[in-house]
């Protein structure tokens, strides 16, 4: 996880209002338009999110992605390395043998064990990682439900199915 990407911010957002009321599958055309961003961006994400066994895709006339699990059962940290790969935050280039002084004979108290820098950031990467991977996506669902007035769901719900309808699908009324 060298760097967290806007495809994972995305990625996020978009999972958000598919952990939402159950509805019918919503595509990822649907998901892009509704926030303002890139559809083809969010359509490569989505095969990634799947792969994971994130979401799951329905075809035909009324396909589009549902969540593949409950929304407590999917943390960040499952999204960040599905969109991003599981990535080490650090690569260290182990300079530390190649000091002038030691004439390309590194002694062995310069080169042993991990390097003092690398394991700063081992630790830092493992406190991260242990972050994101207490919070799940009902936790972020939970702080939005707390700041947006309770009618904002409906009024996305809406507005999903009023894009369903002019599309001539019918949506899933559950």
């Amino acid at each position: 996880m060298t760097h967290l990407t806007v495809s994972v911010e995305y990625g996020l957002h978009c999972l958000l209002w598919l952990a939402g009321p159950t509805g019918p599958p919503v595509s990822s055309r649907d998901l892009a338009d509704l926030q303002g961003i890139s559809p083809s961006f969010v359509a490569k994400i989505f095969p990634k999110l799947e792969k994971a066994g994130i979401v799951r895709a329905s075809e035909g006339m009324r396909g589009g992605y549902l969540l593949a699990k409950a929304p407590e059962k999917i943390s960040i940290l499952e999204v960040v390395d599905a969109i991003e790969g599981n990535k080490p935050l650090y690569d260290c280039q182990e300079i530390r043998g190649r000091c002038a002084v030691f004439a390309d004979r590194p002694p062995k108290w310069a080169t042993e064990g991990v390097c003092a820098i690398h394991a700063v950031i081992l630790r830092a990467e493992k406190a991260m990682r242990d972050s994101l991977a207490s919070q799940s996506l009902a936790d972020v669902m939970q702080v939005l439900e707390r700041k947006a007035p309770p009618e904002f769901s409906n009024e996305i719900r809406d507005w999903l199915d009023d894009r369903i309808q002019s599309r001539g699908r019918k949506p899933d009324k559950a």
